[in-house]
Parts: structure tokens; sequence; C-alpha cells
């Protein structure tokens, strides 16, 4: 095998100085923050965050393809004890319980972190679930609703905009590898035009790995089976509903937010919002005008705000 001479140096807990930088975040020593893992059926791991060392008071689920760390300035801005989770098949998580079913099968997930709440944070006055995150926590809500104290939905709701699943699910399902950081950083940056080069390429470091021979692969894509990667295309052609988490999140009786983003890539309309209205009138709805999809990603500071307001009355 050849020599590699292009390796890259990664501590995952050395670039919250970055984070607080690009942000204006204070930053007088870094953030107390260490890496779990749970036991979960089949006698896998599921990996997970633990921001502080006081008793967890909110539990963060990352969206399909993503893992823990999309949430790190979310997570700094906030200021308080958490936990954020790694779904299976991603980040440093084992693979699915079912690998056919592929690593965003909603309710094996929601098993999954349902034992990783009951064993991290069981006392948590809140589930924020973004994206695949999001459908996990209202699958979790009916499978486990004593873990379920407050539910907040970023920018996912049962519903979603076919053309906009289209447009992510090519980015997700593109090469399976990339010769150097740099071809990866990219594509990336074609991906998300309005992000900061830095913030990408921290997210990558975080979300990909490199192999022995200097390749680069995502973290996810390792667990990635063919078949589900051409479920998931298939999905993205229509219109994705699910049906039963529209009567699970209809029956929820705890209180639950919306944080919507209103640029052109949300996956959500106003169809979608006013199937949420009907369905579940007390639901509150926040439209954040400067995000797209991915709210940590895009207005971390803000949503952060959201969910202090709306979890703890701040």
């Amino acid at each position: 095998m050849p020599i590699v001479t292009n390796r890259v140096d990664y501590d995952e807990f050395g670039l919250f100085h970055e984070n607080a930088e690009e942000y204006g975040l204070p930053f007088d020593h870094p953030p107390v923050v260490r890496r779990v893992f749970a036991d979960v059926a089949g006698g896998r791991k599921l990996s997970a965050l633990v921001w502080q060392d006081r008793e967890p008071e909110l539990v963060l689920v990352h969206g399909g393809s993503q893992n823990a760390h999309t949430w790190d300035t979310v997570a700094m801005a906030l200021d308080r004890p958490l936990v954020a989770i790694d779904l299976p098949g991603h980040g440093h998580s084992d693979g699915p319980a079912d690998p056919a079913a592929g690593e965003l099968d909603v309710q094996a997930n929601a098993a999954d972190v349902a034992a990783t709440i009951r064993q991290f944070a069981p006392a948590a006055q809140a589930v924020v679930g973004m994206s695949a995150g999001g459908l996990t926590t209202i699958a979790l809500a009916a499978r486990a609703p004593e873990l379920v104290r407050k539910m907040v939905l970023v920018d996912v709701l049962p519903g979603i905009k076919p053309e906009r699943a289209a447009h992510i699910s090519g980015f997700v399902n593109g090469p399976p590898s990339f010769a150097s950081l740099d071809e990866l950083l990219e594509r990336t940056a074609q991906f998300n035009p309005t992000r900061s080069r830095s913030s990408l390429r921290r997210g990558i470091l975080h979300n990909a790995e490199q192999q022995p021979d200097g390749t680069w692969v995502w973290r996810w894509a390792r667990h990635r089976r063919p078949e589900a990667a051409s479920a998931t295309q298939a999905a993205a052609a229509r219109d994705v509903v699910y049906p039963q988490l529209w009567d699970a999140l209809s029956a929820v009786t705890v209180p639950v937010l919306l944080a919507r983003g209103m640029r052109p890539d949300s996956v959500l309309d106003d169809d979608n919002e006013q199937e949420l209205r009907r369905r579940l009138p007390s639901a509150q709805i926040v439209h954040v005008q400067d995000a797209g999809h991915s709210l940590q990603g895009d207005t971390p500071l803000e949503l952060a705000a959201i969910i202090e307001r709306f979890v703890f009355g701040a």
C-alpha cells in the first residue's frame, strides 16, 4: 500500500473555538463535552455527545446523513447540559438494527433513541429533532411518551416537498468516496452556497473520515446499502408522507413547536404547515426567514433562542 502523505489531523473536541469565533460566542475555555456509548438492541451501541457535567436538560437528534456535531454551535449558544445523539448508522454509532431497512428506519431508530435517553438523559425537559431526527422524535413520543416532555421539530413534518427531498437525496447519494478533503469540500460548498468555508470544513471533519489510502468517505455512507439508497431516491420522486406519523403527532399531548426555515431549500411548504395546524391546533410555529432546511447550520443562534424560549420560558 502506498504511503499517504496528506493525512489530516482531527480532534473532534478541538474545533469549538472556531464555532465561537464565527458566531461571536464567548470562549474563555473549551466546553466540557464527552463521547459516550449506549447499549441498544442487538448488541449494538449508539454514540452520543454529553455536554456539561450536570443532569441533561435537552436531547438533540440530528437529520439524515448528519451527526451529533451538527448541533455544536446551538449547544454552545444554549450553554445548558444536554445530550446530542448519533442516529444508527451515523457518526460514531453502530449500524441500524435492520440493515435492509436502512439507517433512516424511523421506528427502529426511535427504539434506539429511547434506550439512549433512558441511559443518559431520562429527565430531559425536551427532545429537539431535525429532519429525520424530527420524524424519529414523533415516533419516540408514541413509543415512549414519558421521555418526551416537550417536542421541537426543526423543519420537518410527516409530509415534505418532493422537489426538495430530491435535491437533498441527490447530494446524499453522490460519489461513494473522494480523492481529497478539498474535493469533498468543493462538493459540499456547491450544495451549501450560503455557508462559510470554515464551517463546511469543520462539518466535513466531523462527518467524514480519511481512509488509509488518503481518500475520504462520509461516516454514514459506511453503513448504507445500495437498496436503501435506491429507496431514498424513489421516495424523493414523489410526495413523501408518513401517515402513521401524522396520526402519532396528532395524538401528542405535550407542547410542540415547529421551527420552519423559509428559504426555498426548506423541505416544507404552507400546505404542510396548514396540515399541522389542522391536526394539532395547539402547536406553536416559528418562521426563520434566513434559514433553509438545516436551521442549526444556517441560523444556529436564532434556533438556540427559539429552543430556549419554548422549553425554558426565557
